[in-house]
């Protein structure tokens, strides 16, 4: 019973009918053929304003990139203490942006805020001597698991831009995000003042393509061109291109994403105080009880630890398609203390 990651969730029925149907589609390579030229005018649609779509086969390539397009190698990225781009991605930003330096803030629940960052970078001269800070990354939703409301991203995004600063968003579960909050994509992405979006699918139910949603134009050429010097530019781009549209076709990604954090809510109610933030999207953070983490792997659930070792603290992740089955158990033995 597999709580490890949703990474490890199977692509949905729709993402592998789309790859049958693009199969025969013998056309025109790269981003040239009548599937990938539907990307742009799709997503517009989704985000209800004119947007360019670049697919890449990664989560990681999708930061690294958006991050190398804004930033400079003399520049530095704000971001918080415990963002993937600064955890989990082995130095891909530094290394895309010709040495970047990232700047980690604090912030409870996974959250970065204005006060925080000034607080955090008070002591930053931007002066010769030192890397000129050139954007801000957040995460939606966050590693912790929680959710920036509309009004928190545009409080940051609007410190940011005063600051002559770029905005990313690393949304490897923008869609978790976007069912927890009920609003429309556009409310947490570039009307709140994004300038790209990592936009994940894989995670998802996707398959092998995440999405770079590009809202300001004057990024895109430079973007283009980082993406094939990346080797992120597939000669038969319309299987990444397909996987995309069949995602967002119908609200497939929403479905998918409810599907997951409705589990997760249901777990969220049977780990009562053990829970160590509040359940917003489709991870559960807990300290668990002195031989609890034993007693659950033992029933054949696997789980990370998190924190320091010996902490008990443990993550569980839902996927949109893990078993109703595992989700009653792991309830029930949560429930009862494991």
């Amino acid at each position: 019973m597999n709580f490890l990651s949703d990474n490890a969730a199977s692509p949905c029925p729709e993402v592998m009918a789309a790859l049958v149907t693009a199969a025969p589609a013998a056309a025109t390579g790269y981003d040239g053929d009548a599937i990938s030229q539907q990307l742009d005018a799709a997503f517009a649609v989704l985000f209800g304003c004119p947007c360019t779509v670049l697919p890449v086969s990664t989560g990681t390539a999708a930061n690294a990139l958006a991050l190398a397009t804004m930033v400079p190698p003399y520049g530095a990225i704000v971001c918080h203490s415990q963002a993937h781009i600064h955890v989990d991605e082995c130095g891909a930003p530094e290394f895309y942006t010709g040495g970047a330096k990232l700047l980690t803030v604090p912030g409870t629940a996974g959250k970065l805020t204005v006060a925080g960052i000034e607080t955090a970078l008070a002591g930053h001269r931007g002066d010769v001597h030192q890397v000129q800070i050139a954007a801000l990354s957040l995460t939606q939703a966050t590693e912790a698991g929680t959710v920036y409301t509309p009004d928190e991203l545009a409080a940051l995004a609007g410190h940011a831009k005063a600051r002559g600063w770029r905005v990313h968003l690393d949304g490897a579960r923008f869609a978790n995000a976007v069912v927890q909050l009920g609003c429309h994509p556009a409310d947490i992405s570039w009307r709140a003042g994004v300038d790209v979006l990592s936009f994940g699918m894989i995670k998802n139910g996707g398959l092998l393509a995440e999405a770079l949603v590009v809202f300001d134009p004057a990024l895109v050429p430079g973007l283009r061109l980082r993406r094939k010097r990346a080797g992120q530019m597939p000669s038969k781009g319309r299987f990444q291109s397909a996987q995309l549209l069949a995602m967002i076709r119908d609200d497939v990604w929403l479905r998918n994403a409810s599907l997951a954090n409705n589990a997760a809510q249901s777990l969220a109610a049977a780990a009562g105080n053990r829970l160590m933030y509040p359940v917003e999207a489709n991870e559960l953070f807990l300290k668990l009880r002195p031989g609890e983490p034993a007693r659950l792997r033992s029933a054949g659930f696997g789980f990370y630890d998190w924190g320091a070792v010996g902490s008990d603290e443990a993550r569980f992740v839902i996927a949109w398609d893990t078993p109703p089955e595992a989700i009653g158990a792991l309830a029930a033995m949560l429930s009862t203390g494991g």
